[in-house]
């Protein structure tokens, strides 16, 4: 394989961290380019390896509770299906869903916070998808 293709992430979600989908792209391209002889092509179909990948679920949920009942931990985490296809042998090579999760103190860093969770879970994911696709190499 000398081409791949990872066609913008679709983000079936409604969270509040926007950009997660343009995010994991990033997140994947650099894994694939940087790690690996792969190089990237914007041609889905010309590509030898086809990488595509949907955000289809984000949970925001506590974890930790202090004793008057408020939150202190909370955890994001963020499921992503991903099939991957080496296209010169017309093969899947991966079809799964991961996940990725990530916690912070919601009472200390508000949305702030939680975006830089959903941020910390996309590279989780990222590098789970990149070791997964690359494993038998």
């Amino acid at each position: 394989l000398e081409t791949i293709s990872i066609p913008i992430v679709q983000d079936n979600t409604s969270s509040p961290a926007n950009r997660m989908g343009t995010d994991l792209t990033d997140l994947l391209t650099e894994r694939f380019v940087d790690r690996t002889r792969l190089s990237l092509t914007t041609d889905d179909s010309g590509a030898d390896a086809l990488l595509r990948a949907r955000i289809q679920r984000y949970t925001n949920q506590p974890t930790g509770v202090s004793g008057n009942e408020r939150a202190t931990t909370n955890e994001v985490t963020i499921e992503v299906q991903v099939r991957y296809v080496d296209q010169t042998k017309d093969e899947e090579l991966l079809n799964q869903t991961f996940s990725g999760q990530a916690s912070y103190n919601p009472a200390e860093a508000g949305l702030t916070g939680e975006q830089q969770a959903a941020q910390n879970a996309l590279e989780n994911v990222a590098d789970d998808i990149f070791s997964s696709a690359t494993s038998n190499w």
